[in-house]
């Protein structure tokens, strides 16, 4: 690839995230091509493979990588299968964006870290969207800016309309509270020393056995405390805001504050139906910002020191909702290479 060259991308999983993201590629942003598609389904690789120009369909992540035109890869493949891909995108010196989890656990983080560190340079930009959604932006920027002084508490609310049966109590915490998790550590330039979980009586229409809704506490290197409302079968929508209680002020963001419609007897406005939905301009920015920098040589955004702290946190957060107690986090100090 030239510096003005059109990025040839490997999308590595082509189920509903990697699909959407091919989508993307394909149809919103500008700069880049799907080179290959990868999936252990064959069949459903070769279909997606099709709605995009000269993309080539694989089942081995290795062999796309090494495949003539791929300059980058997209991991969007379930977690357990992100460590062998990201290594073998090491091996090549691809840049890669990541989808969440970086890995399941911190044990594999940790090698990821290793490996990229031994590179020299960053590789990895994991695929924390929020960071590029207008309204969190927003926030960021103000709290940055101090105007509203030190940030005291940041309350979170985050609801799905439902989960599919195999959702556990598990992944209330690894799949949707690490949101919170990364989105909590960038707002407020602090680690997350601990986790506290608390569950009231579960909702009547939660599907056994997961206990829904529960209640999810950290508290911050800097002192600040932060709770999250995770209500994972709310029945009604997708929701994710946050408000900023700081020492001269507050902010808060996720209402949701679009076209309202008077009709007779009601008056409102729509509720996104899911996470794609809600975040849709979210995900083409932070596609578009790394296609951008990876043209340039560069790697921004989230790192693979993000991703790990997130699962070192979802750890804590596993132990807090098993034991009812509060757990501490358990991670290294963050190495001088990631700043």
């Amino acid at each position: 690839m030239t510096q003005q060259g059109t990025l040839g991308i490997a999308v590595i999983g082509t189920g509903k995230m990697g699909a959407d993201h091919v989508r993307r590629i394909n149809d919103v942003i500008s700069g880049a091509r799907v080179a290959a598609v990868v999936d252990i389904d064959e069949a459903r690789a070769k279909a997606v493979a099709d709605t995009a120009d000269g993309c080539q369909a694989f089942t081995d992540p290795a062999a796309a990588m090494a495949a003539p035109g791929v300059d980058a890869v997209l991991i969007a493949s379930p977690g357990p299968a992100h460590e062998a891909a990201l290594l073998s995108a090491f091996e090549r010196d691809l840049p890669v964006l990541c989808e969440k989890p970086l890995t399941p656990d911190s044990g594999s983080a940790l090698r990821v870290l290793e490996a990229e560190q031994r590179l020299g340079r960053r590789r990895v930009q994991v695929g924390f969207m929020r960071r590029y959604d207008t309204e969190f932006m927003k926030l960021k920027a103000l709290l940055a800016g101090g105007e509203l002084g030190r940030p005291l508490l940041l309350h979170c609310r985050h609801r799905n309309a439902s989960v599919h049966s195999y959702f556990t109590n598990e992944m209330m915490i690894t799949d949707s509270v690490v949101h919170e998790m990364d989105q909590s550590r960038w707002l407020l330039e602090q680690e997350i020393a601990a986790v506290t979980v608390l569950k009231p009586t579960p909702s009547s229409l939660s599907p056994e056995p997961l206990s829904d809704p529960q209640l999810v506490i950290f508290e911050t290197t800097g002192g600040a405390i932060v709770n999250v409302e995770i209500f994972a079968t709310c029945g009604f929508g997708y929701q994710v805001q946050a408000e900023a209680v700081c020492e001269r002020g507050t902010a808060r963001v996720g209402d949701a504050h679009g076209m309202l419609v008077n009709r007779p007897g009601a008056w409102g406005g729509e509720i996104a139906p899911d996470f794609v939905a809600r975040f849709e301009e979210a995900y083409d920015r932070e596609v578009q910002s790394w296609v951008n920098a990876t043209r340039r040589g560069e790697v921004e955004g989230p790192s693979a020191w993000d991703g790990y702290a997130a699962t070192a946190v979802s750890e804590a957060g596993i132990r807090a909702q098993a034991t009812g107690e509060r757990t501490a986090v358990e991670m290294i100090e963050r190495p001088a290479f990631y700043g």
